[in-house]
């Protein structure tokens, strides 16, 4: 079987061109057809097979994701792209001024109390993790071109009004699980701690076991895709390892068309990778 030559860069760029568009459509909640787009995509790209475009969309997404940027839902990250892929998504789509204002927009507009979860269905697996583990352990052998980060993600983690919703929405579901298992006292006593208390507990949410025992819950809340990355505080990592037999990180995604969530309990420490993102620092005294 003859092996498929590699994508050009004027190939590269055409279906990023594509992406860009059903990405800014999806931001700015707009409709659009993606297997019209597809097809038209298709035409243009006359040696490219449905699912070898398949796949570059969802190296698109990997480069998104490593950028800190949302992508388009459905198309799901594929990593191990090339640099040449990287350069168009940051040439095309990343410098554009449409895109940006769109994800801008998609990261800081309100949000809204959504409906009480009915059931455990909102509960899913963990995603897969996003960087295998060599390279979070060790450095790499080779260098290989990663794309700027943006502050899409940022930008959101500051959105008070989402963050507000999505631990309301947390405080429903305990109080809700409680109650399906006939605790209707621990259902009253489920406290948003983030509000009585404020956000130096290193928690949000207070709940509790079916045994009484104190379940302790900090609450992330995306309005993108599940493996969008997150920021915690040192506070909230060592509170998760001093406490680990009550800590649990419950991480909301989709928040604003079908929320649902995935569950980490324990030390975080042992569940995440972490990155530095920046320090708190000032002049000191010279010797």
């Amino acid at each position: 079987m003859r092996r498929a030559a590699p994508w050009s860069v004027t190939e590269v760029e055409t279906i990023v061109a594509t992406y860009r568009q059903m990405l800014v459509a999806e931001l700015s909640g707009q409709r659009y057809n993606k297997s019209q787009l597809n097809q038209a995509l298709m035409e243009r790209l006359q040696d490219r097979s449905r699912s070898s475009i398949e796949y570059k969309h969802r190296n698109i997404s990997a480069v998104l994701r490593d950028a800190d940027c949302p992508y388009v839902d459905g198309y799901k990250p594929l990593s191990n792209y090339q640099g040449v892929l990287v350069e168009a998504v940051e040439h095309v789509l990343l410098g554009s001024e449409l895109f940006d204002r769109a994800a801008r927009f998609a990261a800081e507009r309100p949000a809204v109390d959504s409906a009480a979860p009915a059931d455990d269905a909102i509960i899913v697996m963990p995603p897969e993790p996003s960087r295998p583990r060599q390279e979070i352990n060790e450095q790499p052998a080779v260098y290989e071109r990663k794309p700027l980060k943006r502050d899409y993600l940022a930008r959101e983690a500051q959105n008070r009004e989402l963050g507000l919703a999505g631990e309301h929405f947390v405080v429903s579901y305990e109080q809700h699980r409680l109650k399906q298992a006939g605790h209707d006292k621990l259902a009253e006593k489920v406290e948003h701690v983030a509000e009585t208390q404020g956000d130096g507990a290193g928690f949000d949410v207070l709940s509790f076991e079916s045994d009484g025992q104190e379940r302790w819950i900090e609450v992330k809340t995306t309005a993108f895709a599940i493996e969008s990355a997150f920021f915690i505080s040192p506070n909230e990592l060592a509170c998760s390892r001093s406490y680990a037999d009550r800590y649990h990180l419950f991480r909301l995604f989709d928040f604003r068309q079908r929320p649902r969530m995935f569950c980490l309990q324990g030390d975080l420490h042992d569940h995440l990778w972490l990155e530095p993102n920046s320090y708190r620092a000032g002049v000191r005294e010279a010797y």
